[in-house]
């Protein structure tokens, strides 16, 4: 833009030369001052305070020879797969602006690394997924960061709040490679890095606090607890949930199938939550009253002793029953058993260089195996619970649209239920609801998951999943149908036997009737000799995949993280090299352009 395209209370072209030069050299926080400070000096030129009360004797001298530094900005950044840290972030940030910072939180999956670096500060909120790795929408930050042409950061101030699963080998792994490359960068740490399990969302907020005081805020009078559920107009959370009837709790597998798959109809009626397709339902959940009876018993606890929990005095097996993970053996209360016992063999398998030992011995042992195998002669309640880790809530992919259902939600959950060491073990949600009452209320609240959204109505979609991994597909035809959409979709669904569990078969159908559903590719991994899975029909499939997404498609994958996304992933990277001619690093360039676009929508667990 020249002087003579931009309107200007006549200014000389040299005076113009010298504010053109002087504004292509400042940062975004500096030509907020400057703007402010020539803004003051106006008024004070037009009377608000007398000329010669400033230094010098002519106007353009009148600029202050040590201008005070303007406040920093703080950001908080996040990235997050469940939505804790996009509720702790949005915590902090309110804490911030009570406290006088001006704060913003944005999600990682929308900066670029360059404009941290230019004097402001930020607080990392980052949870790790899997082994390590960052959540799917940050992986183009993490990119750009770890890349060596990321850019020198000595300019800016962080510190690092990394969630995590202690459940994982690589705990709060994300974080950690954060924290180190920012440091590494040349940014300055505002605070040392702190790892938060699942259940210790308030020590990370407390450490928050702690440091919105360090950055010069006033502390407000009280702070706020964290909510970690999306239920931002209705009030109910996970630390209030609401009690939802069961309408309808039917078996959707048929006989013969070698797993039971529910289908559960929830009234949300009164509740005022609202969810959208891609949402979870969480459901507060409490442990089989048989487990805790096992545990006290193996302990020879009676169940009544007094303990202290969250500022308060319960019995012991009232705790138990809904605070505490009974069943799972997590590498917190391994360690925690080894210092107890002072067993060679636990110690052993809590070494560094013992993982895979390790992790295969977590998964064959609940906590009842490992109390019973290193018993503890007197133990106290206290030292038990120290050991153990919160009881969380279960989320589940919403498998309806709200408007579609009259407001009711539906859900597609898989029964947990296996034998370990002689007794039958059931997880703490699933393997309970074939015994919920006609009556039965569930606690409940909605998570919302930004990143795993419907695109415009005319816009194709491919949806791949398999098992449970069906659940959201249902809710995105449902709810395109309820709209009208022209957009193509496709479902590529995996099972295991075409006769007992083709979930939904004829819904599905139904909607390609309809013309609410293109295509259908259903796969049964046990109906061959060999075993054919949906990344198997995705390279069958490869030149019609490539042309759906040349032509804009957005890509879903949903279910499991550890077999069925990553075969998944590598079967895109062989319809691209096939079907587009792009092979290694060019292949992996086009699906990273793909979720820098926000078309490739990953909801693994």
């Amino acid at each position: 833009m020249t002087a003579a395209q931009f309107p200007t209370p006549n200014l000389t072209e040299s005076q113009w030369q010298s504010l053109r030069s002087l504004a292509t050299e400042l940062t975004p926080e500096q030509g907020i001052w400057v703007g402010g400070y020539f803004a003051g000096y106006a008024d004070a030129l037009r009377g608000g305070a007398p000329v010669a009360a400033m230094p010098g004797t002519h106007p353009a001298a009148a600029l202050p020879t040590e201008p005070a530094a303007p406040q920093r900005s703080l950001t908080v950044l996040y990235a997050s797969e469940t939505g804790n840290g996009i509720e702790l972030a949005g915590a902090i940030v309110k804490q911030a602006q009570a406290a006088g910072i001006a704060a913003r939180d944005v999600d990682m999956a929308d900066v670029k690394l360059s404009t941290l670096r230019e004097g402001g500060d930020f607080i990392c909120i980052c949870s790790t997924h899997g082994e390590g790795d960052p959540p799917q929408p940050a992986l183009d930050f993490f990119e750009q960061l770890e890349s060596k042409k990321a850019p020198r950061m000595e300019g800016a101030r962080f510190a690092v709040l990394a969630l995590g699963d202690s459940t994982y080998e690589i705990y709060c792994g994300a974080g950690k490679r954060l924290d180190s490359r920012l440091a590494e960068l040349g940014a300055t740490r505002l605070a040392d890095r702190i790892d938060c399990d699942v259940d210790q969302l308030g020590a990370g907020k407390d450490w928050a606090f702690r440091l919105l005081e360090q950055l010069g805020g006033s502390a407000p009078a009280a702070a706020q607890p964290v909510s970690v559920a999306v239920a931002a107009t209705s009030g109910y959370d996970e630390a209030r949930p609401f009690l939802a009837e069961v309408l309808e709790n039917v078996v959707l597998t048929g006989r013969g199938s070698s797993k039971q798959t529910r289908h559960i109809e929830l009234s949300l009626a009164g509740s005022g939550l609202a969810y959208e397709p891609g949402d979870a339902l969480g459901i507060v959940p409490r442990n089989d009253p048989a487990v805790v009876t096992e545990l006290l018993e193996s302990l020879k606890f009676s169940g009544s002793e007094p303990v202290a929990v969250g500022g308060r005095t319960a019995a012991l097996a009232d705790v138990l029953a809904g605070e505490f993970e009974v069943a799972m053996t997590t590498p917190r209360f391994l360690t925690h058993w080894a210092e107890l016992t002072d067993a060679p063999a636990l110690r052993a398998l809590s070494a560094p260089d013992k993982a895979a030992e390790r992790t295969a011995y977590l998964r064959e042992h609940h906590v009842v195996d490992v109390v019973r195998e290193f018993p503890v002669d007197g133990i106290k309640a206290e030292t038990l619970l120290a050991g153990l880790r919160g009881l969380q809530p279960r989320l589940y992919s919403i498998a309806s649209s709200q408007a579609a259902q009259d407001g009711d939600v539906h859900l597609t959950i898989s029964t947990v239920r296996y034998g370990l060491h002689g007794s039958e073990r059931r997880g703490v949600v699933s393997g309970r609801l074939g015994e919920l009452a006609d009556d039965a209320k569930l606690p409940v609240f909605v998570r919302a998951n930004a990143h795993f959204r419907l695109p415009a109505d005319d816009v194709p979609i491919i949806m791949i999943g398999a098992g449970t991994g069906v659940a959201p597909y249902r809710a995105f035809v449902q709810e395109r149908e309820r709209r009208g959409a022209k957009g193509r979709s496709w479902l590529i669904f995996g099972e295991r036997n075409f006769r007992s569990d083709f979930l939904y078969q004829t819904e599905w159908q139904e909607h390609q009737k309809r013309g609410s559903l293109s295509l259908i590719d259903a796969v049964f991994s046990r109906d061959r000799t060999g075993k054919t899975y949906v990344q198997d029909r995705i390279r069958e499939r490869a030149f019609e995949v490539y042309a759906w997404l040349e032509a804009g498609a957005h890509l879903y994958v949903c279910g499991d993280a550890d077999g069925m996304a990553p075969g998944v992933h590598q079967a895109l990277l062989d319809v691209v090299a096939l079907a587009g001619q792009r092979q290694g690093e060019t292949g992996e360039e086009y699906l990273r352009q793909l979720q820098r676009d926000g078309r490739y929508h990953k909801d693994v667990y």
